[in-house]
């Protein structure tokens, strides 16, 4: 199956990703219900909606800064550089995620939609001010602040800059992950349950357009039925032996 999936990806003239939370794993991020200890009361859904945030904000703040610390200190695995080493290759032309945690740009990938947002962006609730604290280097600072977080630019206060449960997906990042869906020619989709639509529809539409489907996961999911090849094994094993078969390939 690695040989098939192997020659698929070394043939495509436009391959893309497609990644969920399983990709990470091995990178010691837990799934988004997997986080307990400090915050096993709570549910993960009661901590990130809307309204837990207009109840709450300061709970869900904490929530999210605890986060935001446990993820900043991961390190991208070797699915995350496999997939920045077919983008330099010109196999991969975009990763679409549904991961927050930023792991495939500290990888290298360049052409990257981040179809939840990114845990390490905060964005103001009234106004049109982001910012992206990696890269201003306000996260130290910021996680250390005890008092809610304010708009520098209108006072009002700022929110992480991802999806919540009941928000629609970005438009923009939406369009532009399924216009690429309509050309790929195959789709590698790793670690995702492929069941939380509309972003379960990417490999569904390069299925539907005569596209090609690798999928690697440790369990089968909503995407199994539609895969060509299935790589029933965790994303860091299944990537390492696919990137030693395509360079024998070419």
């Amino acid at each position: 199956m690695i040989e098939e999936a192997a020659k698929l990806l070394a043939r495509s003239r436009f391959a893309i990703a497609f990644t969920g939370a399983g990709i990470s794993a091995e990178s010691g991020v837990p799934t988004f219900r997997g986080f307990n200890g400090l915050w096993k009361r709570y549910r993960p859904e009661e901590l990130a909606t809307p309204e837990a945030f207009r109840r709450d904000p300061y709970l869900v703040w904490s929530f999210y800064k605890w986060r935001m610390d446990l993820i900043r200190k991961a390190r991208p695995n070797r699915a995350h550089y496999a997939l920045a080493e077919l983008e330099k290759m010109d196999i991969l032309k975009a990763v679409i995620t549904q991961n927050v945690d930023d792991l495939h740009r500290g990888a290298g990938t360049r052409n990257l939609i981040e179809l939840h947002g990114n845990i390490f962006r905060v964005r103001c609730t009234s106004c049109d001010y982001r910012e992206n604290l990696k890269e201003s280097g306000r996260m130290g600072e910021f996680l250390q602040d005890k008092e809610l977080p304010k708009c520098p630019k209108c006072g009002s206060l700022l929110r992480p800059d991802v999806v919540w449960f009941g928000e629609p997906l970005p438009r923009k990042e939406l369009e532009e992950a399924f216009k690429l869906a309509e050309r790929a020619d195959l789709i590698l989709v790793i670690g995702t349950s492929g069941v939380v639509y509309p972003a379960a529809y990417i490999p569904q539409i390069v299925k539907e357009t005569g596209g090609k489907v690798i999928e690697i996961n440790p369990e089968e999911s909503g995407i199994t039925p539609i895969a060509d090849v299935f790589l029933r094994c965790p994303a860091g094993e299944a990537m390492e032996k696919l990137m030693d078969r395509i360079g024998r390939l070419l």
